[in-house]
């Protein structure tokens, strides 16, 4: 035979071979994940997500930011920035395009019982992905061998496939356009063998995963999937939903969310881009809560219960409202809390002090209505006064009352008591103690309290003490506990604009939070030069690098915009709903 034809035959049927392993026919990744996952995070449409960031108006406006300015002076920085200029001009590409053709297939993220991560990544590109891979295996060959150990970067086939590791520990390849990456070698190993077996049992195929992919939908840009049912016997997961170490105040402000975890098999949850606002939706399969159960004094009683709007004032940072049936709670404490904690006894003698021996579930407890509302807002400083050299922000209580006339001389006394015992406790330590005022906002006689400023030549870095000007106010049916006199006076507005027309609760939500980034930012700006001392001190920064750090927290507290977070039952089940609206440049 011609050997010169036996050659040229084998040369054409490797090249047939190449190109058929090129052109393999790629399943969804969560098929060549194992089924006994943990963890699943898919990145369906990473460009959904890529885009509004990679934008060529939003990368010149955030190169253009103070922040990012102080930050190319950081050799660690401009190293960085090297490394990426350097790939860029061999992939022959610009970062966002690179980014974008290497992940815009979609990204799926597994993690493993006994510590094992599987990443998967999709290129569009399947060129530029194996130029990039050719560039690090160079440059991990080239640093090997600089320390000595050029035997650390080394390869091996398994299943038809050559595996690679550059360190010794981790394990990749690439199939196509698709590149696999495992911790470990036996993370690699697993999605080769699931790929090599086609019927063999996945992810994919597993019960669980299928009705939590089917729980949040088609359309989403990113899903995760948790196994709840395993991951419930790790022990820190167990002790944080074991009932009997619910501590009090945790099990308040989060009844109806632990709950359902404790009884859920999994949990999704589903990424959308709305316009311009993210909304991530977390599903679970467990139900909501026992209506006759310890914690049901979270659960709205018919479907148009729920918890009230959150209340809007000048300068809010955040707002919080809960459907919480206090007396409810108070009366299941035995049963919530078995074993009840000496501070859950301290708090029970100091109310019998400042309710005058009332029983804080029949007399107290039992005049307040579900509806509970927290909100915190930015100070506005008399002049007057003067502004303490740490500001911090304003935070206020709004309960409803039932019989608000018969009972408004309890709180206010109770009030009036705890601002007595402070007063006492500072005159012990011969510290000036609050001055009380019973000033009138509109129709709202209400009481407050301050500090006096006489006698303090520094009016523009007073004690941090002048940031509380406690006061109560008690307009129509609401309980006002506010820290600042000038946020009572807000929320009194708040409430008579509210009282106006008919209130329409969040039919079945039981918590709901917003946060209001503008208003965080200011108060950090505010604080500018407390945070960066502090940074210096804390971090062992110098003064420029604490300015840095300081100013770039405030950027990105600007640019997260406005956040609101809902949860409540549907059909049965929790679900909670989060809308992110960030402010890009």
């Amino acid at each position: 035979m011609n050997h010169r034809l036996v050659s040229v035959a084998g040369l054409l049927l490797s090249v047939v071979t190449v190109s058929a392993a090129a052109a393999e026919s790629l399943p969804p990744a969560a098929r060549w994940i194992p089924s006994d996952a943990v963890l699943a995070v898919e990145v369906s449409q990473p460009k959904t997500l890529l885009g509004p960031l990679v934008d060529e108006k939003t990368i010149a406006a955030v190169t253009e930011l103070p922040a990012y300015q102080k930050q190319t002076a950081n050799p660690g920085f401009q190293q960085f920035r090297g490394i990426v200029a350097l790939l860029e001009l061999t992939l022959g590409t610009d970062w966002p395009t690179a980014v974008t053709k290497l992940t815009g297939g979609g990204v799926t993220l597994a993690v493993c019982p006994d510590d094992k991560v599987i990443l998967i990544v999709d290129a569009e590109d399947e060129q530029l992905l194996a130029k990039l891979h050719d560039i690090l295996l160079n440059f991990a060959r080239s640093e090997a061998k600089k320390q000595g150990q050029p035997d650390r970067v080394k390869s091996e086939e398994y299943e038809g496939v050559t595996a690679w590791s550059f360190n010794g520990e981790e394990a990749h390849a690439i199939i196509g356009r698709r590149l696999i990456f495992g911790n470990r070698k036996e993370a690699l190993k697993a999605v080769l063998d699931l790929r090599s077996k086609p019927d063999a049992k996945s992810l994919a195929s597993a019960p669980t995963y299928l009705k939590a992919k089917r729980a949040v939908g088609s359309d989403c840009a990113a899903t995760v999937f948790v196994d709840l049912a395993t991951l419930k016997h790790v022990p820190g997961v167990a002790a944080a939903l074991n009932p009997e170490a619910a501590n009090p105040l945790v099990a308040l402000l989060f009844a109806g969310i632990v709950e359902p975890l404790r009884t859920s098999n999994w949990l999704a949850m589903g990424l959308r881009l709305e316009q311009d606002t993210l909304v991530l939706q977390t599903v679970v399969d467990g139900k909501a809560g026992d209506p006759k159960g310890p914690a049901a004094f979270a659960l709205p009683g018919t479907p148009a219960d729920g918890a009230l709007p959150n209340l809007q004032v000048p300068r809010r940072i955040a707002a919080m409202t809960l459907y919480r049936d206090l007396h409810r709670f108070y009366a299941a404490k035995d049963d919530l809390f078995p074993e009840r904690t000496s501070g859950l006894i301290f708090f029970e003698n100091m109310m019998g002090i400042f309710f005058s021996g009332r029983d804080l579930t029949d007399e107290v407890l039992a005049y307040t209505r579900p509806e509970v509302r927290l909100v915190v807002a930015g100070q506005k400083y008399d002049p007057a006064i003067g502004t303490p050299q740490m500001q911090l922000p304003a935070f206020a209580l709004v309960l409803r009352l039932k019989d608000a006339e018969k009972h408004d001389a309890v709180f206010e006394e109770a009030w009036q008591k705890a601002l007595g015992l402070i007063n006492f406790t500072r005159g012990q330590q011969a510290e000036p103690g609050l001055i009380i005022d019973r000033p009138t906002h509109g129709e709202t006689k209400f009481t407050s309290a301050g500090f006096s400023a006489a006698g303090i030549e520094d009016r523009k870095n007073l004690p941090q003490r002048f940031n509380f000007y406690p006061a109560i106010a008690m307009p129509s049916d609401y309980l006002v506990l506010s820290s600042t006199e000038q946020l009572t006076r807000d929320l009194i507005d708040a409430l008579r604009r509210e009282t106006a027309q008919p209130i329409k609760p969040l039919a079945q939500t039981h918590s709901a939070l917003e946060i209001d980034a503008t208003g965080l930012g200011a108060i950090l700006q505010a604080n500018r030069v407390s945070l960066v001392r502090n940074n210096m001190v804390e971090e062992g920064n110098t003064e420029a690098e604490a300015e840095t750090s300081i100013d770039l927290l405030i950027t990105v507290a600007k640019m997260a915009g406005h956040a609101r977070l809902s949860i409540d039952t549907h059909q049965g089940h929790a679900r909670a709903t989060l809308k992110l609206k960030p402010r890009l440049p």
